[in-house]
């Protein structure tokens, strides 16, 4: 069982000014139009045709994570050409996925709440925060975190887990980590925030990712973001 009950999630979020978002998962699925198994099979197949098939083991080959490609050729070749190329065709990709992106349910209105009450907001993600800002663009959510949009950099070593993204959001904003609430699908999001000292919510749409952030340590899962807005809508009520 997932902790969805509307009083954990209203001590969970008691006090929260300040609200980090990751991006694919949290906000939307990035590639639901074209799987982030296939980017990254095209990820390796843009290796081959650059000769560079050895670059990676047999298993990172079948790896269908293509930040998990992007980072293992980074470990071979840091900060070089290469790394940058390669990184920047991702950055292409996620651009290009933006306008199949499958929102996130409930995320949009959670979003436009918590920015009305006066919650701080703010996007740490390991995406292009290029792709982020179209994305959030599309859906007229960019106002409400402008200017704090967190993605990669050219410094692949700084990628989550590294708290690196988070940091950043929180010296940007001036944030309180006591009055800081961070929102992850993912146990590098989980682990992030935890080495950045801010409260972590766990978003899983299925049992294989509750299982995951389980294992990372994720006291507060949901499977769905609608009890989390019905809190926020609550207390927004109360303040007013």
């Amino acid at each position: 069982m997932l902790n969805e009950d509307a009083g954990g999630i209203r001590t969970l979020t008691s006090s929260v000014r300040f609200v980090l978002f990751d991006f694919d998962g949290p906000i939307c699925r990035l590639f639901a139009g074209l799987s982030a198994e296939r980017v990254a099979r095209d990820q390796v197949r843009w290796l081959e045709e650059h000769g560079l098939h050895g670059l990676l083991s047999e298993q990172e080959r079948e790896q269908p994570d293509p930040y998990a490609v992007l980072r293992a050729v980074d470990r071979r070749r840091p900060r070089s050409d290469l790394v940058a190329e390669l990184e920047e065709w991702l950055t292409q990709q996620e651009l290009n996925a933006v306008a199949s992106a499958w929102p996130t349910a409930y995320v949009d209105p959670l979003i436009r709440t918590w920015s009305a009450i006066g919650a701080h907001l703010a996007v740490t993600t390991n995406n292009s925060p290029r792709a982020v800002s179209r994305y959030l663009g599309s859906r007229d959510l960019l106002d409400c975190f402008v200017p704090h949009v967190y993605g990669r950099t050219q410094n692949l070593r700084l990628l989550k887990p590294h708290p690196h993204c988070v940091e950043r959001a929180l010296n940007a904003m001036g944030a309180d980590k006591g009055a800081t609430l961070m929102i992850g699908d993912a146990p590098s999001d989980c682990l992030a925030a935890r080495q950045a000292g801010v409260r972590f919510l766990g978003y899983a749409r299925n049992g294989r990712k509750a299982q995951l952030l389980r294992e990372a340590g994720a006291e507060f899962l949901v499977s769905s973001l609608e009890p989390v807005l019905k809190v926020v809508y609550a207390t927004g009520n109360r303040k007013a």
